[in-house]
C-alpha cells in the first residue's frame, strides 16, 4: 500500500508520522475499588448511571444525587476530566467527559487520562465508528452486551501529540456547544408552539382581528366518512398508481399534515372500492398504544393528481370546509374538548379504540373559518421554523460525524 509522504501504515490505520499507535489503556486508568452511596459525602454526590446519557453524543441529561435514587450497591468514584463510559449495550454509545466530581453506576467505567492525554480526545474516540464497531464485535455473547477490561485493554488508538488532542478536543468541543445552542432554542420554541397552541386553539387568546363568539358544533353534521382498506403493509408495493395511508404512518408522523409522495403503493384490484382521499381530508389512526395517541391525525396535503387511499386502522373523515377550514383540520387533534371526548370513550385493554361514532358525537366550540385560517397560519409558521432549527440541527450533527473521521485519523490536521 502506498503512503502518503508525512504518513505511516500502523495497526489502527494511516496516521501521521507524529502519532502514536497506543493501546487505550495505557491512555487511561479504570478506577478500582467501590465506595457505598449511603454513606456521606457520596450520598449527596450526583450519580450517573446509563440512562441519564443521550446516545452519541456526550450529553448528559440529568443530574441527581446518590440520595435522591436511593442508591444503596457499590458505586464507582470519579473526578472531574474523567471520561465515564457506559460498558453495557456499547452500540448505544453513552459517555460523557465530566465537569464534576460525583459517582458512576458499576455497569460504568471511570476512565482517567493520563497526564499526556486529553480527556476531550478519547471520549471522541469512544463515541467513534471504529472503537463503537470494535465494542460492538467483542460484547456480543449471551446476556447483556458488555465490554470488559480486558476488551478495552485489546483496543489501539492512533493518538496525536499532545497539542493536537487539545485542539481537536476544542474543536469538537465547540460544535457540541453549537449542538447544545440549537436543542435549547429548538425545546424553547417547541414549549412557545405549546402554550401558543394551548391559548389559540381554546380561545383564551383570539388573534388581531376576530371577536365573533365561537359556534357550538356537533362534528357528526358536518362529516363524511370515507371507505378504508384493510390490508397489511405486507400487501403494499413499492411501484404502482394509488397509494396507502396505512396506521402506522399517521402513528410516525411529527406533523399535522401528511404529503402521500413517500407512501407505498396498493395493488389497483386492491383499491378498486375504496374512496380516494382528497386535499384536506383528515385521517385518524383508530387504534393506540397509549392513551395520548388516542385522537392521532394527519391532515391529508399536496395530492394532486395523486391518487390515494385511507389504510388498516384508520378513519378517513370529510369535513364540510364551511365548518373546518383547510390547513386547522390537523389541528383538532390539540383542541382539548376534542381529545378529552375521544380519551374518554376509548376503549381495549392493551390498544385504546376509537371509532367513527366517537369522532361524529364530539360536539365543540369552533371559531370561524376565517379565524380557523389564521391560527392554522400562526402554528404552521411556528411548524416551519422548527423543522428550520431541526434540519439545521441534523446538518450540524453530520458535519461534526464527518469531523471526527477526518480528525481522528489525521487525515485533517488543525495545527
Amino acid at each position: 500500500m502506498e503512503v502518503m509522504p508525512g504518513y505511516k501504515l500502523t495497526a489502527v490505520g494511516v496516521i501521521p508520522e507524529e502519532w502514536e499507535q497506543r493501546a487505550l489503556l495505557s491512555c487511561v486508568s479504570i478506577a478500582n475499588g467501590q465506595v457505598d452511596p449511603r454513606d456521606e459525602p457520596f450520598r449527596s454526590m450526583i450519580l450517573v448511571a446509563p440512562d441519564h446519557i443521550e446516545p452519541g453524543t456526550g450529553k448528559l441529561l440529568a443530574k441527581r444525587t446518590a440520595a435522591d435514587q436511593r442508591a444503596i450497591s457499590g458505586k464507582y468514584a470519579f473526578s472531574a476530566g474523567d471520561i465515564i463510559y457506559s460498558k453495557i449495550r456499547p452500540y448505544l454509545k453513552k459517555a460523557i467527559l465530566a465537569d464534576f466530581n460525583g459517582l458512576c453506576s458499576a455497569d460504568m467505567y471511570p476512565l482517567r487520562p493520563v497526564h499526556d492525554v486529553v480527556g476531550g480526545y478519547i471520549l471522541s474516540v469512544l463515541l467513534g465508528y471504529r472503537f463503537t464497531k470494535y465494542a460492538e464485535s467483542v460484547s456480543v455473547r449471551s446476556g447483556m452486551p458488555k465490554i470488559n477490561r480486558e476488551e478495552l485493554a485489546d483496543f489501539e488508538l492512533a493518538l496525536p501529540p499532545l497539542p493536537q488532542q487539545c485542539a481537536i478536543a476544542l474543536a469538537l468541543s465547540d460544535v457540541d456547544a453549537l449542538l447544545g445552542g440549537l436543542d435549547r432554542l429548538i425545546d424553547k420554541k417547541r414549549d412557545l408552539k405549546q402554550a401558543t397552541l394551548q391559548q389559540l386553539l381554546t380561545g383564551q387568546t383570539r388573534l388581531p382581528g376576530f371577536r365573533l363568539e365561537w359556534e357550538l358544533k356537533r362534528l357528526g353534521d358536518h362529516v363524511t366518512f370515507l371507505r378504508n382498506g384493510v390490508n397489511s403493509r405486507a400487501e403494499l408495493v413499492t411501484e404502482g398508481r394509488i397509494r396507502y395511508l396505512h396506521y402506522g404512518d399517521i402513528h410516525g408522523c411529527k406533523d399535522t399534515y401528511m404529503s402521500p409522495r413517500n407512501l407505498p403503493f396498493l395493488p389497483d384490484a386492491k383499491a378498486a372500492r375504496l374512496d380516494h382521499l382528497q386535499d384536506g381530508d383528515l385521517v385518524f389512526a383508530d387504534a393506540s398504544e397509549d392513551v395520548a395517541g388516542v385522537s392521532k391525525s394527519v391532515e391529508v396535503r399536496g395530492i394532486g393528481s395523486t391518487e390515494v387511499v385511507s389504510g388498516l386502522h384508520t378513519i378517513a373523515a370529510r369535513f364540510d370546509k364551511a365548518v373546518l377550514a383547510d390547513g386547522f383540520k390537523g389541528f383538532l387533534q390539540f383542541c382539548p374538548p376534542f381529545a378529552t371526548h375521544l380519551r374518554r370513550l376509548a376503549a381495549g385493554t392493551k390498544v385504546y379504540a376509537t371509532n367513527r361514532v366517537h369522532i361524529a358525537s364530539a360536539e365543540m366550540h369552533l371559531p370561524s373559518v376565517a379565524e380557523q385560517t389564521a391560527i392554522a397560519a400562526v402554528l404552521a409558521d411556528m411548524d416551519a421554523e422548527l423543522s428550520t432549527l431541526e434540519a439545521r440541527r441534523d446538518k450540524t450533527r453530520t458535519l461534526k460525524q464527518a469531523m471526527v473521521q477526518e480528525l481522528l485519523t489525521g487525515r485533517t490536521c488543525l495545527l
